[in-house]
């Protein structure tokens, strides 16, 4: 049997994934990401290798595709731009490689979820991708024409760490982002960001998933939070369809799966366009069905032959299916096994 192995290497948690020849997910295992620590985050990558080797009794893989927040710089090779600090001026890609003797494949994870979107996903019937993780931290990605747009210093779509535009007056006074900037775009619309500025207005200490059900219910201060969020995420996405015009913009993140952004957010992004009504969709990433691992062998035939890193991971999530992050994952940066 011949499998492909993919990591999705998030803030919030790490996870394993393994298919099958015919794309299915056989195994899948997650646990907390120790975002503190680097060795930490290398051992936890290990055992969860381990642990999928021994649960199907695999050979050492040749290839193993990761997916990760940040990119590698592309001189030096070590992490740059990762919100999971820890990660920053580390050689990943080299200590991975010399920890499991074989190819390492790391691609943004952003850019994977437009790759992946673009090929087979949301965006499938545009020319024009972009996508958006709103998670622990805030990324992006373009895809034009099925290609992913890297750039001469693999930071193209770094939508993350562009400041909040037009912003208001209380929005100038606030504590920088870790990058050392002031008023970036993940510190204001990751779900990490919406905790922090509704403690800011409110006091208290609510993840986003409490502010939300709470917004749900009808509480007030919620509900205002939620509406600074709308209106911050409405001025961020019609930055990037002045820019790009894309056909289709995906959201992927922990903040995706809130339904009530959807419609609102649309009309937001009109407000702040030069006089015309936004025709972009704004979307999921796709279901992920047994139809969806069609593209996987493309992807993994693009990753195996070609120079270019492309990937693929996103975090929308599902009880019962493989996450979106990590199918996207296993059909760009594909790990070939071969069992007895």
């Amino acid at each position: 049997m011949t499998v492909q192995i993919g990591i999705d290497l998030g803030g919030t948690k790490i996870e394993i994934a393994v298919l099958d020849e015919q794309g299915q997910c056989i195994h899948r295992q997650r646990q907390a990401s120790p975002s503190h620590s680097y060795t930490a985050i290398l051992d936890t990558m290990n055992a969860l290798l381990w642990s999928a080797r021994q649960s199907l009794n695999l050979p050492a893989p040749q290839v193993i595709g990761i997916g990760m927040p940040g990119c590698l710089d592309v001189h030096t090779q070590l992490v740059r731009g990762s919100n999971t600090q820890a990660m920053n001026h580390q050689p990943l890609k080299a200590d991975l490689q010399t920890l499991w003797g074989c190819e390492v494949r790391l691609e943004n994870d952003a850019n994977c979820l437009a790759l992946s979107e673009a090929m087979d996903g949301a965006g499938a019937d545009g020319n024009v991708v972009f996508a958006a993780i709103l998670g622990t931290g805030c990324g992006g990605g373009v895809v034009v024409n099925r290609q992913l747009l890297g750039g001469r210093h693999a930071i193209a779509g770094e939508w993350g760490h562009n400041p909040l535009p037009w912003p208001t007056h209380e929005e100038l006074d606030v504590p920088p982002c870790w990058c050392g900037l002031k008023g970036c775009l993940e510190t204001w619309l990751s779900g990490t960001a919406f905790a922090v500025d509704h403690a800011r207005v409110n006091g208290g200490q609510r993840d986003a998933i409490e502010i939300i059900q709470a917004m749900r219910q009808g509480d007030s201060a919620a509900v205002k939070s939620f509406e600074r969020y709308i209106d911050r995420l409405g001025r961020a996405l019609a930055q990037v369809v002045n820019l790009l015009d894309p056909d289709c913009i995906v959201l992927g993140g922990g903040m995706s799966n809130v339904q009530e952004i959807y419609p609102r957010v649309i009309r937001q992004v009109s407000g702040a366009l030069h006089g015309c009504v936004a025709e972009s969709r704004l979307q999921r990433p796709a279901p992920n069905t047994s139809s969806n691992w069609v593209s996987k062998s493309i992807c993994v035939r693009l990753c195996c032959s070609a120079a270019p890193l492309i990937k693929k991971v996103s975090s929308t999530r599902s009880p019962n299916v493989l996450t979106l992050a990590n199918k996207t994952l296993m059909w760009c940066c594909a790990s070939t096994c071969a069992t007895p």
